[in-house]
């Protein structure tokens, strides 16, 4: 570098920004050191701060240096932008660095501690921070809904549900107002899922309090992280490594690592005018694996977990970090490697999105290192043909429920490594998913083009929203179907914010841009479906819990499970049912998924020796009938078990 400037600025007024001249290749990182401490007379607290980064020129070659603009500061620890989330008029604000070494620092109090739940215990609820209260039924006050503390409000919501993880979608500094950039047919709309990363170190100023600011922002992130683990609720943070808010070649949007090093950060086609390469869907890729861009992970990494204590990660479309910066895949990439190997991470669980936009699909094939558990789309895909009576998915579904071995059983791998779901954030939402054939995505203005189609769903016989209330009870008892599946099944369950009360996007599955009740979690629809869709899940969740032998830490083995099934070629079949065994105290559980259109007669087995069948679940019933932790004794040798439904009973003395 040749020189160094520093203009003050203090907050709320323009800013002048620091003047660097920069040779390519160079990475900024002068956080490491504050910019208070580098230039003597700054004060403390209070001053934006940015770059100039001059270079060579050269579009076809690579290079976007402009020096007239004022860059991001790729380490900055704290980002001041907009103070309120989604203010349209505010779209043209820039972005800059900002410190705080005035206050004192986060107290965590003297009786913290940090949950270490076990990966075999874990169960994962995946939720927006802001969408989770911003809704007026959350009863919040304004200045608080959507917030950090929002969230706080409502830790007894988690704990009453069962869940012990959060999945955060992402709470960097991201860009809300992207699609407000210039005229197109998405310009109505405001990015709620987060999946435009500005900075990697700064929480998402906007989800402070009563538009607080950054420095508000940080404290209010470690509070919430705080009351979550005196919870004994973990906190996992979606995580967006992939690209950035910089966008593409047609739209170039340049704030930060763009225009201080273009070939460093991104992956570009040199032989095609040094264009991007877009492996993400979003525009651009960022080049993981040069060594530069894997520091600056690895250092945000570790400072989310050192700074804010944060538990594990799940890395968004997490294949384009298995790619070189010519994109193509590699056998071992080092960042995953150093990810997996890296002594501050140790602690933390590690979740890969097996798969990007550009194809490279490594569900079961994850480079791991024993370390790094995967989203099982596989799980997802096979549960949901199976529950909705699609022929020839028994063999499939008794895999996917038994742990998948078929994709994790190598090496030291456990069953907790494949993350099992049915729904997540892309996609339907449960009830949509038993209420649509098709996607219906015309509010977010690309004319039904994007989302997936590839949904297996059924609308249960009317597309959307309908008073039959044969279809509606149908769609219930699927519902519980799916839920009781992904509870019984061994490997890391998660869920969906609002599936425990059936939030409906009206058949959107892919909701990214509505700032509205389609995304916002529905308070009163809780209340009103409290004592039974709600309870349900709720009691099924605690079942799991209190029942070891359905989250167990190896495969398992013939001795574990008895298949009562005697035609697994039968294509036609879609009825199964199996018996968990309990080695320890003869607590077995025997289960059956009746997913045929007509009643199934079920020769249930003998219970253990001084033992009693008890009905703890049957998804046909209504509540409370559904499902009685305590159980029901049940004597007879046959279970009449109804169309498009499931069973569990409980051995018991």
């Amino acid at each position: 570098m040749d020189s160094i400037g520093i203009n003050r600025a203090p907050l709320g007024s323009s800013s002048s920004a620091a003047a660097v001249t920069a040779r390519r290749g160079i990475a900024l990182r002068p956080a490491r050191r504050s910019v208070a401490s580098t230039n003597r007379g700054l004060p403390a607290s209070g001053v934006l701060y940015g770059y100039r980064v001059g270079g060579p020129q050269g579009w076809d070659q690579g290079h976007r240096f402009d020096s007239s603009t004022v860059l991001l500061d790729p380490y900055a620890k704290l980002v001041s932008g907009r103070k309120y989330f989604g203010v349209a008029e505010e779209k043209s604000s820039q972005h800059f660095g900002t410190y705080d070494f005035d206050s004192s620092p986060f107290d965590w109090g003297d009786d913290y501690r940090l949950p270490n739940l076990p990966e075999a215990d874990l169960v994962i609820y995946e939720m927006n921070v802001r969408a989770f209260t911003a809704d007026e039924s959350s009863g919040l006050d304004s200045t608080s809904r959507g917030s950090y503390l929002g969230l706080i409000d409502k830790i007894p919501h988690l704990l009453e549900l069962g869940v012990n993880a959060v999945e955060l979608l992402p709470v960097f500094e991201y860009d809300e107002l992207e699609f407000k950039r210039y005229p197109n047919p998405r310009d109505h709309m405001v990015n709620t899922w987060g999946y435009s990363t500005i900075n990697f170190f700064a929480p998402m100023s906007r989800y402070a309090s009563a538009g607080g600011g950054p420095v508000a922002a940080s404290k209010e992130l470690k509070q919430m992280v705080k009351e979550l683990h005196k919870a004994g609720i973990e906190v996992i943070l979606d995580v967006v490594y992939n690209h950035t808010n910089e966008a593409d070649d047609a739209h170039p949007y340049m704030t930060s690592f763009r225009g201080i090093d273009n070939k460093v950060y991104y992956m570009l086609d040199l032989n095609k005018n040094a264009e991007l390469l877009n492996f993400s869907g979003c525009g651009n890729t960022l080049n993981c694996n040069h060594p530069v861009v894997k520091e600056l992970i690895l250092d945000s990494l570790r400072h989310w977990v050192e700074e804010y204590h944060i538990d594990g990660f799940r890395f968004d479309l997490a294949s384009v970090l298995c790619r070189g910066p010519d994109g193509c895949p590699l056998d071992a990439p080092p960042l995953i490697k150093e990810i997996a190997k890296d002594a501050v991470l140790s602690r933390c669980k590690i979740i890969a999105e097996p798969w990007d936009c550009g194809g490279l699909y490594l569900v079961g094939r994850f480079p791991n290192w024993d370390r790094w558990a995967e989203w099982n789309g596989k799980y997802r895909d096979d549960l949901r043909r199976f529950i909705k009576g699609d022929p020839g998915m028994k063999g499939v579904f008794a895999t996917r429920v038994s742990g998948s071995a078929d994709l994790y059983q190598v090496n030291e791998r456990k069953p907790y490594h494949g993350v099992n779901f049915v729904i997540a954030h892309d996609g339907f939402t449960l009830c949509d998913l038993v209420s649509y054939n098709l996607k219906h995505n015309d509010a977010n203005g690309e004319g039904g083009c994007d989302g997936c189609n590839d949904n297996f769903s059924w609308n249960c016989g009317v597309e959307g929203e309908t008073n039959d209330l044969n279809v509606l009870s149908l769609r219930s008892r699927q519902m519980k179907n799916f839920h009781v599946a992904l509870m019984i099944s061994q490997g890391t369950p998660m869920m969906l914010m609002g599936d425990e009360y059936g939030h409906t996007r009206y058949g959107n599955n892919n909701s990214y841009g509505h700032d509205t009740c389609i995304n916002n979690f529905q308070w009163e629809q809780l209340e009103q479906r409290r004592d039974g869709h709600f309870r349900f899940f709720s009691e099924m969740i605690k079942f799991r819990h209190s029942n070891p032998i359905l989250r167990r830490d190896r495969f398992l083995n013939k001795n574990d499970v008895t298949w009562h099934e005697d035609c697994w070629e039968n294509q036609e079949s879609k009825f199964l049912a199996f018996t968990v065994h309990d080695h320890n105290s003869g607590g077995d559980i025997y289960l059956a998924f009746n997913a045929h259109d007509y009643f199934v007669d079920a020769v249930i087995p003998p219970p253990p020796h001084h033992k009693c069948w008890n009905r703890v679940v049957d998804t046909n019933l209504e509540s409370p009938n559904d499902i009685v932790p305590e159980g029901v004794p049940f004597t007879g040798p046959k279970y009449r078990i109804a169309p498009y439904s499931s069973i569990l009973l409980k051995a018991k003395p």
